[in-house]
């Protein structure tokens, strides 16, 4: 069976950024940076970018590239059946993520429309919770189906699986070249706009100023590592899928290197964006910064509609922007996301590409309508919180612990990318996945694990509340505990079972 390729090397880098260019950036990391120190985070997330992102991405696109297979068959090509199971782990949380993922995009895709007259008032969060989500049930309840997000959650998931169904070259790349510009030039003139704002300066200032008092804090260093991570969609699947459909002459660790530090300059540029937008709202309301800054959906789909209430001129088609680049970058990383378990199914059990999509990808779609249900944000909330800090991260500590010093494929791995890559790997990138990434995963699970199972969390106030977010214990087990074990457990199924013929073996380039 012939396998997939990209048409261009620019269309697999495109890909790849498209995949780590998503909502994080935008809502996640100006905020992250600014709580972190302001220009002195730059210092620890430069180091963590050099010594756990890239270095894992190289990592990936090698195993990807080096036995041709999405995760789970690349796994099983490295080691058998004592590694297959990490891939179909991946696959799972990427399963987990884009169920609601989905979602987030829908509710962006709506808000591009809201956008035309400023449909949510004045009361931004009231509208939000109230109206548009109608959340008027208790947590660990669905209510009945919000039909203002099924139907713009059932486009997401036509746009995504009528990609996916096109295939690789004349779907993924066709797409990540159409959106990926077109997201840059929006947010471009998003950007633009912003720091032309009154109070612009006052928010850059609060973003970019240093506090380098603040890096001497290990819980800096920490969060400088958990965004890059969770920020270069590592340990999701999708960069080993990703990479297995390059050319046999592929330059990896250049690949990498580009699409690492394109991340960072769109992150870059979306905190520029973001915090000139936050100093505009802050000067308007006649308050410090701290006051409006926010993260997640607090800042896209709450603070984000004040602020276009409060523009000066030309209201709607700055909202209308801001929305549409939260939608393509969302749909260039969901794309991506649902891509390994295309990849994944389709070669497991031998059934063609469009099989694989419409059962991999019509089942996960059915699943993400128990997010738009009136409960819909309370489930979304909970699984995201565990399958990305017990998913992801505990996903990433074991794949890197598995590959260096288990299964001792560092060296080999190493020999691969150095014998087609311009740049040569050294000491720096196996300290950096033996030694650096270990100790900095461990401690971050560590952390996790004893506020979790101590039920340490606190309230904006400081106040200890147990469950995160005060969820009861049923509810927190069954929409969160069980989601995030559930992934390993079913991943750890999925590899008792045997290849189909067509790929059980594999011939290793000499």
């Amino acid at each position: 069976m012939e396998r997939s390729t990209w048409g261009t090397r620019a269309g697999f880098i495109m890909a790849a950024v498209g995949s780590a260019v998503g909502l994080g950036n935008i809502w996640r990391f100006p905020y992250v940076a600014y709580e972190n120190g302001g220009g002195a985070f730059f210092i620890p997330y430069l180091f963590a970018l050099l010594t756990a992102g890239i270095p894992i991405l190289i990592l990936e696109f090698t195993i990807g590239h080096k036995y041709r297979g999405s995760a789970p068959l690349s796994f099983f090509r490295m080691s058998g059946k004592k590694a297959e199971w990490i891939g179909w782990w991946a696959v799972l949380v990427s399963f987990v993520i884009s169920v609601y993922y989905a979602v987030i995009i829908a509710w962006a895709m709506r808000y591009t429309i809201f956008s035309f007259n400023q449909a949510w008032g004045e009361d931004t969060q009231g509208f939000l919770f109230n109206d548009f989500l109608q959340l008027t049930v208790e947590p660990g309840q669905t209510g009945s189906i919000v039909w203002g997000v099924f139907i713009p959650l059932a486009l997401v998931w036509i746009l995504t699986l009528g990609i996916l169904f096109a295939g690789v070259k004349k779907g993924i790349e066709m797409a990540n070249r159409i959106f990926i510009p077109t997201l840059v030039v929006i947010f471009l003139i998003i950007v633009i706009r912003a720091v032309t704002l009154d109070g612009a300066m006052m928010g850059l200032d609060a973003f970019f100023k240093p506090d380098f008092d603040a890096i001497m804090d290990p819980q800096v260093w920490v969060a400088a590592y958990g965004h890059i991570f969770f920020s270069l969609s590592v340990a999701f699947a999708i960069m080993i899928t990703y990479s297995s459909y390059l050319p046999k002459k592929s330059d990896i660790t250049n690949n990498a290197f580009i699409t690492g530090f394109a991340n960072s300059g769109f992150e870059l540029l979306a905190g520029i964006g973001v915090f000139a937008a936050l100093g505009f709202m802050a000067a308007q309301v006649g308050e410090p910064v701290a006051e409006v800054a926010t993260a997640g959906v607090g800042l896209a789909f709450v603070v984000f509609p004040q602020i276009i209430n409060q523009f000066p001129g030309f209201n709607g088609f700055f909202g209308v922007l801001f929305f549409l680049s939260l939608t393509l970058a969302g749909l260039t990383s969901l794309m991506s996301i649902v891509e390994t378990y295309v990849a994944g199914i389709s070669e497991k059990f031998g059934i063609t590409r469009t099989k694989a999509v419409a059962f991999g990808g019509g089942f996960a779609a059915l699943v993400s309508i128990l997010f738009a249900t009136q409960g819909g944000l309370f489930f979304l909330d909970l699984a995201d919180y565990y399958i990305n800090q017990f998913g992801v991260a505990a996903l990433g500590l074991v794949e890197v612990i598995m590959v260096v010093w288990v299964l001792r494929k560092a060296d080999y791995l190493k020999g691969h990318a150095n014998a087609i890559s311009d740049i040569q790997l050294g000491g720096w990138w196996k300290i950096s996945l033996g030694v650096i990434t270990p100790i900095v995963l461990g401690y971050m699970m560590f952390g996790l694990l004893r506020i979790n199972i101590l039920k340490q969390h606190t309230d904006g106030e400081g106040n200890v509340i147990g469950n995160y977010e005060g969820y009861s214990d049923l509810f927190t087990l069954t929409g969160g505990v069980a989601v995030a074990a559930g992934a390993l457990l079913i991943g750890i199924l999925l590899s008792l079972g045997k290849w189909h013929k067509d790929h059980a073996t594999f011939e290793e380039d000499k």
